[in-house]
């Protein structure tokens, strides 16, 4: 869990990549598990191939194929799904979640695409191969390499699986990416009948309502809905989840899944600058299965620009202390060593002592600010010492104020 305290904001960039790279792990494990892979499946590309899949239909090939790409992002994953009738089918999911969109998805796709049609072939010779040796134990081994009766994918009646590549887009923006790759080369006009002419599925979180979502009232679904707040102005959004799609919530999602649930809201909630202690809250009740009370505690607003404002305006107050009685030192100083001297001297050394007690008042100032928006929020007071540092004294003193 990342401590928000009185320096957080000197974390900066570096909470920033960690929550991003903590977000593609979670949505790596959103995918990784066999249940939530399924309701992706029927909830967001909806074909009715996919309504009797059963969690061991799901094969995950992701660690198989992803160390051959150098730009492999985490959330990337490849799956191989039983259809009715063993037929295979595989499932290539890629992840997009920059602001930027990534026009190169449609040819990263068909990478992924032949190295899992390359890999089909191996596993077929070798399926096919060991089947013929225990069929023709007699037969030597220079026959079976001379006729090459093993090697299936030369024959006539072999056919390849087929494939279907995702890209799932929850960033900011529209996304303008061709999502055919014969309109990513040139001259396809001219040269049409020889280029793969694949398309993949684009399954883009912006284009989905609130309504639409909690339609599909599964864990997923939730899980959804938090993706797309992006500011701590969109928190209104899990306070007005209709109370029967969080209560059949609570009969549906079954209790293994609770880990992986509360893990990922956990990484959602950072992104937008939720206290820690909030989102503990809203974790406790998942686990108690008080779905409907989750969100009621979580509060508008963004802790970390709340705490910023509140150190710039304790640094210009204190600023603004120093540099008066910096002046006045000065003044004083000036008029024992001779005006003109004295002020030059005085002005210099005043400026320092004022900056340097500016600062420290307006970190205290900080302090102290904070620790008011605290009370006035009813926490407890070894919350409030742990996090701005003050005294149980001087936080019942500024209680006394209120």
């Amino acid at each position: 869990m990342l401590k928000l305290d009185i320096l957080s904001f000197l974390a900066g960039d570096k909470m920033t990549k960690a929550i991003h790279k903590a977000k593609d792990n979670s949505l790596k494990v959103i995918l990784s598990e066999p249940e939530l892979f399924i309701d992706f499946l029927k909830d967001y590309v909806q074909n009715d191939i996919f309504n009797d899949l059963k969690p061991e239909d799901i094969e995950d090939l992701t660690e198989r194929f992803l160390p051959l790409f150098q730009d492999n992002k985490d959330s990337d994953t490849v799956k191989r799904v039983k259809l009715k009738g063993d037929v295979p089918l595989f499932v290539i999911a890629i992840v997009e979640h920059e602001s930027e969109v990534n026009f190169r998805s449609s040819f990263k796709m068909l990478q992924y695409i032949t190295l899992v049609l390359t890999e089909y072939e191996k596993d077929a010779k070798k399926a096919n191969k060991d089947s013929n040796a225990k069929e023709a134990e007699n037969e030597s081994k220079d026959n079976n390499d001379s006729n090459d009766s093993s090697d299936i994918t030369k024959t006539k009646g072999f056919k390849y699986p087929p494939v279907l590549p995702i890209v799932f887009f929850d960033g900011t923006g529209n996304w303008t990416a061709e999502t055919n790759f014969l309109y990513k080369t040139e001259l396809y006009e001219v040269f049409e009948k020889y280029i793969p002419k694949f398309e993949y599925e684009l399954v883009n979180l912006n284009d989905y309502s609130e309504l639409e979502l909690t339609g599909f009232g599964n864990a997923l679904s939730l899980i959804m809905l938090i993706d797309k707040i992006r500011t701590a102005d969109g928190m209104s959004l899990l306070k007005r989840l209709p109370p029967d799609y969080l209560e059949n919530l609570k009969d549906k999602i079954p209790y293994h899944l609770y880990k992986i649930l509360a893990d990922v809201i956990t990484v959602l909630l950072t992104r937008i600058k939720v206290p820690p202690h909030e989102i503990a809250e809203v974790t406790e009740r998942l686990y108690k299965r008080r779905f409907q009370e989750m969100f009621t505690l979580i509060e508008e607003y963004d802790v970390q620009e709340t705490r910023r404002l509140a150190r710039e305006e304790g640094m210009t107050s204190g600023i603004e202390q120093g540099v008066k009685q910096g002046v006045k030192q000065g003044v004083k100083q000036g008029m024992k060593q001779g005006i003109e001297k004295g002020m030059e001297k005085g002005m210099e050394k005043g400026m320092k002592q004022g900056m340097k007690q500016g600062m420290k008042q307006g970190i205290e100032q900080a302090r102290i600010v904070i620790a008011k928006k605290m009370l006035q929020r009813n926490k407890p007071t070894e919350e409030i010492m742990e996090d701005t540092g003050l005294t149980r004294k001087e936080i019942e003193k500024l209680r006394q104020q209120l």
